[in-house]
């Protein structure tokens, strides 16, 4: 899990400049989309998303292209520490693709880099809503509640891995080791529980 930031933010750049060249409908709205993949070839992103808003403004089937590019400037970003810069920037693909679970699992990585856990969870959660299937959000849960030292949180998220894939390596060993810190814990007694002497009653207070 210590490079999931790296390796979940390097799959955005698979971007494919012929996606955007290859679209079919407005002629002017391709033409700028193909100036907008070659920029984005180019890592000029700037231009990259400019290009792909006018874009999208003409034809719709350009957002997807235009929330893609934002992904790709968040991972620029995240690669010079600029982490607001790229957590605004997955915003935005968010707000124009909401239903890419990509854009939630890149933003969970860079909160979880900068130590805000709760963000993302959350994130996490909406990008397992979105590809309830895909094993990685739910194991991905597991590993910050465990690092967190939350345990049931921990059991509970990596017991709906295994429902996905019960031979899952990661899940089946977090399992086994969530197992052994559950067993060293031992079990919880109440304080009056037999063997476990109740606290004494205070003594009567003295008449003046």
């Amino acid at each position: 899990m210590k490079t999931f930031l790296t390796l979940c933010l390097v799959t955005t750049l698979g971007f494919s400049t012929a996606q955007a060249a290859q679209q079919e409908g407005n002629s002017q709205a391709a033409k700028i989309a193909r100036d907008a993949a070659q920029a984005a070839k180019d890592q000029d992103w700037g231009k990259a998303i400019d290009g792909f808003r006018k874009a999208a403004e003409m034809d719709r089937k350009y957002t997807s292209s235009l929330a893609l590019a934002y992904q790709q400037r968040a991972y620029s970003y995240a690669k010079d520490q600029r982490f607001q810069d790229a957590l605004n920037d997955l915003s935005e693909a968010i707000r124009i693709k909401p239903d890419d679970a990509r854009a939630y699992e890149q933003r969970a990585a860079i909160e979880k880099g900068i130590n805000d856990y709760d963000k993302a969870l959350a994130d996490l959660a909406e990008a397992s809503k979105i590809n309830p299937g895909d094993i990685k959000y739910r194991n991905y849960r597991a590993y910050i509640y465990e690092m967190r030292g939350d345990l049931p949180n921990a059991i509970a998220e990596n017991d709906a891995a295994l429902k996905i894939n019960s031979k899952n390596k990661e899940a089946v060993d977090r399992k086994a080791r969530l197992q052994k810190i559950q067993a060293s814990m031992g079990p919880q007694q109440p304080s009056n529980a037999p063997g476990i002497p109740a606290p004494p009653k205070p003594a009567p207070a003295k008449k003046p």
